[in-house]
């Protein structure tokens, strides 16, 4: 795999970092600026608006230039957001230097895919997507329980401060190491809408958001569930999240892997077994060793199918990718937000705290429902035209005019 890879894994590390950080220092934040908790999660929900607005806006107000060129503004544009969040002397300040981070995160990952996938050969686009979310998958493991243990420690502004410099590190393997590809043929904004008129597209989003958004339905409220449920203490709920990072971390490799060779199968293995492990949580929740070992399940089911679903949308835009690859990353961050709603809804209602585990279970399935459509459209279409279609997972390797002109 080429070390343009690193350099794009090194940035995907500092975004998920500065993303999931905020959780463990919440409580420091809210008590410096004088605001309450609810108050201060909207560090978070801001945070994840604007990735969902940021993505589709910024990848269309790149298309006019390199994709390089691009990916090191995105950078500058996450270096200045942090910054601004660790010398931030309001609140407001501190929320507004959340937004602008996020900004870069949905069109970093949206363009990191289709310059990841162009540095490889066309077997291998779905091992080297992985490999850059692989930096967002070790965040989890590293970077959120160092960053919090240093907020606890010294302060939350060092832990901003710190992942500001990440950012310079980012910038600095992008613009040493990821190679000038050139503007695409097809980069302009017309060409990128276009995508949307493939019904694939919309089909991949929505698995996107349902699939992956059946993670988040538990995920966020795992604290009350860790501590009050499984009879956890409040100390160990960070380790417990570095579990749930390192079933990330091997999601992230077999999903990839495995999506190079059956894509469509992949997924619905993944989404089937997600399914039901979130239903299965219900129950391991109640004991403290096995909620642990679900708990690494949901990380690494949830996480395999991030490659095979980014994969299937750069296959089904091929024409012009950049803008429908960056609003699937923006789909991720909307099933969150979706999922984290819905959780809350069920607790509220008097159903316990497990019951958003039922709600992860239901939008996952409607997931894996949507993939068995996919896959017959897929076929129909292949069926209808005689020959195998251009940007199926089964049509022969091409090259893409970023590879091509590269």
């Amino acid at each position: 795999m080429p070390l343009a890879l690193l350099a794009l894994a090194i940035g995907a590390f500092g975004i998920g970092t500065t993303e999931f950080v905020i959780m463990g220092v919440l409580p420091q934040v809210a008590d410096d600026f004088g605001v309450s908790i609810p108050t201060a999660g909207w560090l978070v929900s801001g945070y994840a608006l604007g990735v969902v607005i940021g993505a589709p806006l910024l990848t269309v107000l790149g298309t006019r230039v390199s994709r390089k060129k691009m990916l090191m503004f995105l950078m500058g544009l996450f270096i200045v957001g942090n910054a601004l969040s660790a010398l931030a002397p309001s609140f407001g300040l501190m929320l507004i230097g959340r937004v602008i981070a996020s900004l870069a995160h949905g069109a970093f990952f949206g363009i990191g895919s289709v310059v990841a996938a162009d540095l490889v050969a066309p077997e291998k686009k779905a091992s080297a997507i992985s490999l850059m979310f692989m930096g967002l998958t070790v965040a989890n493991i590293v970077g959120v329980p160092g960053g919090t243990s240093i907020g606890q420690a010294a302060g939350w502004r060092l832990t901003f401060a710190l992942v500001a410099a990440l950012g310079v590190i980012g910038l600095l393997g992008v613009a040493r190491l990821v190679p000038e590809q050139g503007r695409p043929e097809a980069g302009n904004v017309r060409a990128e809408l276009a995508a949307f008129k493939n019904v694939q597209v919309w089909l991949a989003m929505a698995m996107t958001v349902l699939g992956y958004g059946g993670v988040f339905a538990a995920i966020t409220y795992i604290t009350p569930m860790m501590t009050r449920v499984a009879g956890y203490t409040e100390g160990a709920v960070t380790w417990l999240l570095v579990l749930f990072g390192v079933g990330m971390f091997l999601g992230n490799l077999l999903g990839g892997k495995f999506a190079d060779r059956a894509l469509m199968p992949m997924l619905f293995t993944t989404l089937a077994s997600l399914a039901a492990v979130l239903l299965l949580f219900t129950a391991t929740a109640h004991h403290k060793v096995l909620a642990a070992l679900t708990l690494t399940l949901i990380g690494a089911l949830g996480f395999a199918t991030v490659p095979p679903l980014q994969k299937w949308v750069l296959d089904q835009a091929s024409a012009a990718p950049t803008l429908a690859s960056a609003a699937n990353i923006g789909a991720f961050n909307l099933g969150n937000a979706l999922a984290a709603w819905l959780g809350g809804v069920v607790i509220a209602a008097g159903l316990g705290y497990t019951s958003p585990n039922w709600v992860g279970a239901l939008l996952s399935g409607t997931a894996l429902l949507l993939s068995f459509l996919a896959a017959f459209l897929d076929r129909r279409t292949r069926r209808d035209s005689g020959s195998v279609v251009a940007g199926s997972p089964h049509a022969p390797a091409q090259r893409t005019s970023a590879s091509i002109a590269h």
